[in-house]
């Protein structure tokens, strides 16, 4: 294939098929796929760029941050384009609803200064303050925050900033009424940090919710065998399901089922990072929670505790450990790292997470172990 006019060409293996894809790029979007009988077993895999779809920060940058800024999603978004990462959700936590607005005008400001975040970043994603409140369910969530599940509030969020999506634990005899809301102005609803029984998570589902928040976190240590909020999230194909796939959150044969349950069109992963991620072991002082200890495995938890306290590894990173601990295909990996997820932010009329013509040209060149060796963000290559 030649390279269009201004254009260029990205190769690789179709991680499906082992075929040759030849993909000609003009002005930001793919104009041309050719497919060939592979002729070199060496040749990296080609895939599209991957979807995070929860992140609170990365490399220093905090979504959350009192001093959060355009600048601040800005530099987020060019750390994660270089590790392969071309589509990702700001994820804002649980605050005060002036601080919320504040990080969601962060965004907004972000969007329109710079054509490059305005395509990587969809919207943003409002993890809580509708939470549960009870130790356990509400993770690190400040306590002191979580209130009721409001709509009104969230359309007041929309003023300040594009969501996308809100994480609500639906334990309220008034969820079904506030989801049903909610969903009408137009923003997605997660179950989520609940500690909801199973009969209201599939009252949430029938009012509206389509997604799961890192399933598997967010609940207390000890459940009952049966029935229980994981199970029903698990078994309704309503529901489609984020998992953070860090070898610390989940372990890898509790995943593994998990994947099988959901299957790779209902599950997608994320980092769910903080802004500590890429930074060196050692221990940290954040705003929340206190003293922190990261880990040269990239496990975060509070210090002389264990506990958790967040993520600090990245998606590709998670792909990797699917790929390793769980018998999972790279095409399946995939799948849950861009299909699955790039179809949840841009749907059928712009979508994202896949290769086809009129897509725009984000694209990423891998190894079968998911290591990225290569990276084209809106027809710029990044990497390799």
């Amino acid at each position: 294939m030649t390279a269009p006019a201004g254009g260029t060409v990205v190769e690789g293996r179709d991680p499906a098929t082992g075929d040759v894809l030849q993909v000609g790029v003009e002005h930001g979007t793919i104009a041309e796929i050719r497919r060939f009988a592979s002729r070199d077993p060496d040749m990296p895999y080609l895939a599209p760029g991957l979807v995070d779809l929860q992140v609170n920060g990365y490399r220093d940058a905090d979504v959350n941050g009192a001093d959060v800024s355009a600048d601040a999603i800005a530099e987020i978004t060019h750390a994660l384009a270089r590790e392969g990462v071309t589509t990702w959700v700001p994820t804002v936590v649980t605050a005060a609803e002036r601080d919320i607005a504040r990080s969601l005008r962060a965004v907004a400001a972000a969007k329109a200064a710079d054509p490059a975040v305005d395509a990587a970043v969809p919207w943003a994603h409002v993890e809580g303050p509708f939470l549960s409140s009870q130790d356990g369910p509400r993770g690190v969530h400040d306590a002191v925050q979580i209130r009721p599940l409001d709509a009104a509030e969230v359309a007041r969020w929309r003023d300040a900033g594009p969501v996308g999506y809100v994480t609500v634990s639906p334990h309220a005899a008034d969820a079904p009424r506030e989801i049903a809301r909610i969903t009408r102005l137009g923003v997605r609803v997660a179950v989520g940090h609940t500690h909801a029984t199973s009969d209201q998570v599939r009252a949430a589902v029938d009012a509206g919710a389509t997604m799961s928040t890192h399933l598997g976190n967010g609940v207390h240590a000890h459940l009952p065998r049966h029935p229980n909020a994981i199970w029903a999230q698990l078994a309704d194909d309503r529901l489609t399901c984020g998992f953070i796939a860090d070898g610390h959150h989940l372990p890898a044969d509790t995943l593994r089922v998990m994947l099988r349950a959901k299957g790779a069109r209902r599950a997608f992963l994320v980092s769910d990072s903080t802004a500590l991620a890429g930074s060196p072991p050692g221990t940290y002082r954040t705003p929340v929670g206190g003293d922190v200890e990261l880990t040269p495995d990239g496990r975060l938890a509070y210090g002389g505790t264990g506990l958790l306290a967040g993520a600090a590894l990245s998606l590709v990173h998670g792909l990797r450990f699917v790929l390793a601990h769980t018998g999972t295909a790279l095409a399946d990996g995939l799948e849950l790292v861009c299909g699955t997820p790039g179809a949840l932010v841009g749907g059928a009329t712009a979508p994202r997470g896949t290769i086809q013509v009129g897509s725009r040209a984000d694209l990423v060149r891998l190894t079968a172990n998911g290591t990225v060796v290569g990276v084209v963000r809106g027809g710029e290559r990044l990497v390799g």
